[in-house]
Parts: C-alpha cells; sequence; structure tokens
C-alpha cells in the first residue's frame, strides 16, 4: 500500500526537494503552498507533470486551510524564514509559524476525516536556532530553547504549541530541527544565493557582523534524506537534530564563492577579497554560533553524503545561470 503525505511549503527550499524524494520513493504526496516569492512554482509545474498520478497540488496558505485529506503524516515545512525580515516585522511570522501550525493542529484533532485514534503523524521541521548561540560546544535534543530573534522565537512557540498539543490531544508528532542548509531552490535572501547575485550585478556582498559568526551547512538532500529516514525509523514524540560536522565563518564561506566565482576554485584565493564585500552592516541580536548535535538520528544510520567545498561550485554554477526578479 502506497505512503500518503501531505507536506505544507512543497514549493519551498526543503519542501520541494523532499516532496519529489517522496515521488520518486512510490509515495502519493499532497502538497499545499501559498507560493509567495520564494516558492519555486516552475519545479512545483515540474512536479505535476511528472508525477500525475501520484502527486496533487493545492495553493493555500496554512493559516487558511479548512480540511487535511486521509494521509499517514503531515511534513510541515511552510514556514517563513528570514530573519532580516522578522526584525523588520513579525507580524507574518507570527501568523505563519504559529498560527499557521495552531491550524493544522486543529485540522488534524478536530477536523480530520479520519477516526481520532488513527490521526497522522504530526512532522514539524523546526530549527537549530530555537536553542540560541554557543561559542564553544554544542547543544543537543535536551538543550533548553534561548531563542535569540523574533523568528526563532516563532519557531520556538510552536514547538512548545505541538508538544502541548501532543499531551492533551494524544497526537503522535516529531520535532526537526536542522542547521543551516546549502542547495538548490534557494532564495536569494539566503546567504549563498544572494552572494551569487549581488557578484553577477557587480555589487559588494553584504557580510554582517565582519562574517564573524559561525554557522555549520547541511546540504537539502542529506536533511531531506533525514527527515524519511525519521519517518521511517524515527521515534515518535521525539526530537531530531539535524546537522553535518561542517561548519566555518561566514566570511570564509563568502570568500570561498568570490574565489571560485572568480578564479575557478574554492581554494584559489582572489587578490583583494575585501574588494567584493561590504562589512558595514551589523544584525541585531546577532547569533555568534550555532552548532548542534544529533546522536539520535546517526543512530538511525544516517550520515550527510554531500561535502561542502565539493558541492558549493556546482551551486554556484547553478544560480549563476538562474534568472530572478531583479
Amino acid at each position: 500500500m502506497k505512503q500518503i503525505a501531505v507536506v505544507t511549503g512543497c514549493a519551498g527550499f526543503i519542501g520541494i526537494t523532499l516532496t519529489r524524494k517522496l515521488l520518486e520513493k512510490g509515495w502519493n504526496v499532497y502538497g499545499i503552498d501559498k507560493l509567495t516569492y520564494v516558492a519555486n512554482a516552475d519545479e512545483v509545474r515540474l512536479l505535476e507533470l511528472d508525477f500525475r498520478e501520484s502527486f496533487m497540488f493545492v495553493d493555500s496558505d496554512i493559516c487558511e486551510v479548512e480540511r487535511i485529506p486521509e494521509c499517514d503524516v503531515i511534513f510541515n515545512l511552510a514556514a517563513e524564514s528570514d530573519v532580516d525580515n522578522s526584525i523588520l516585522n513579525i507580524d507574518s511570522f507570527i501568523k505563519s509559524n504559529i498560527d499557521g501550525v495552531k491550524n493544522l493542529l486543529r485540522l488534524v484533532t478536530h477536523n480530520s476525516v479520519q477516526n481520532k485514534h488513527n490521526m497522522p503523524l504530526f512532522f514539524h521541521m523546526s530549527t537549530d536556532e530555537v536553542y540560541g548561540d554557543i561559542e564553544e560546544g554544542s547543544f543537543n535534543e535536551e538543550s533548553p530553547l534561548n531563542p535569540s530573534n523574533p523568528y526563532s522565537a516563532t519557531k520556538a512557540a510552536a514547538d512548545m504549541i505541538i508538544q502541548a498539543w501532543s499531551r492533551t490531544y494524544n497526537l503522535e508528532y516529531v520535532l526537526a530541527r536542522p542547521s543551516n542548509n546549502y542547495g538548490y531552490f534557494q532564495y536569494p535572501e539566503k546567504l549563498i544565493p544572494t552572494a551569487v547575485r549581488r557578484l553577477m550585478r557587480g555589487k559588494k556582498i553584504k557580510l554582517h557582523n565582519e562574517g564573524k559568526p559561525i554557522r555549520s551547512w547541511t546540504h537539502s538532500e542529506d536533511t531531506a534524506d533525514a527527515i524519511i529516514l525519521i519517518y521511517e525509523k524515527g521515534k515518535r514524540n521525539s526530537i531530531y537534530n539535524i546537522q553535518s560536522n561542517y561548519e566555518q565563518t561566514n566570511f570564509e564561506t563568502v570568500k570561498k564563492i568570490i574565489n571560485f566565482y572568480f578564479m575557478g576554485s574554492v581554494s584559489r584565493d582572489v587578490p583583494d577579497v575585501s574588494n567584493h564585500i561590504d562589512y558595514t552592516y551589523g544584525r541585531p541580536g546577532q547569533d555568534i554560533r550555532y552548532s548542534i548535535t544529533c546522536e539520535p538520528l546517526e543512530k538511525l544510520g544516517w550520515q550527510p553524503q554531500k561535502e561542502f567545498d565539493t558541492h558549493l561550485p556546482e551551486l554556484i554554477n547553478h544560480y549563476k545561470q538562474k534568472r530572478w526578479a531583479w
């Protein structure tokens, strides 16, 4: 029997990757996305062509969805995620990241077409940012939540609502907390595609806090594989961190992008890299370093397959060919 999944945010960065992987594995997928500026609408249309019998797409806001079809799992990836946007205006983040989650939970436990004793698993994509930053060591799944910005605060709130909802209504859930992701289908408000687009326009890359913040990088395909593995083998009512062991400063990341863009190699230095960087920007409430361990996930057999320095060049070439609305 085919597994049936609802994927919210199916047109987003990780959502489109997860949706295609599920369909290629033989799942039936009911995708929901409100197709904002970050959506990959062309990729959704390709899925509709490639998987006519197993993929159904609905253009809708998760705050306004009135029905969830019978399914085995809801993968909730719909969210507002740009930290800078959340600092400017938190309203849309509260709506999507909190009110949207509340609506989905209500549909599952109150308006579900399924028997109340056979509710789907609620698999929610959170973020490592709910832990806040840490200068040394790493957070694990039992670390307390200490978000540093409005975006991560709304994600932490959603996590707690889901856990409380589970206890109240006996709903099974999984919370997945991934680190920074890189890969295809990412909109240029995130570091790598933004840097490439700035270079294409002959502009300096705006690097906040002098590029000193440290980030860990996990490829979106590795994250999607982790999500599927957790669904298949993971423990219900649990939290799973997702992170490779690759970390570096934002300056190091941008330097590699500049090196490959102009020199054809991430390790061949541009004569004066600072000519391509604007250091004047500082983000309020900046997190110094994110770092998480993911021992429970590794015990399931997951290991990242993508190496950052190997896949960054192909990603830069991809974004050099992509055309966004300027």
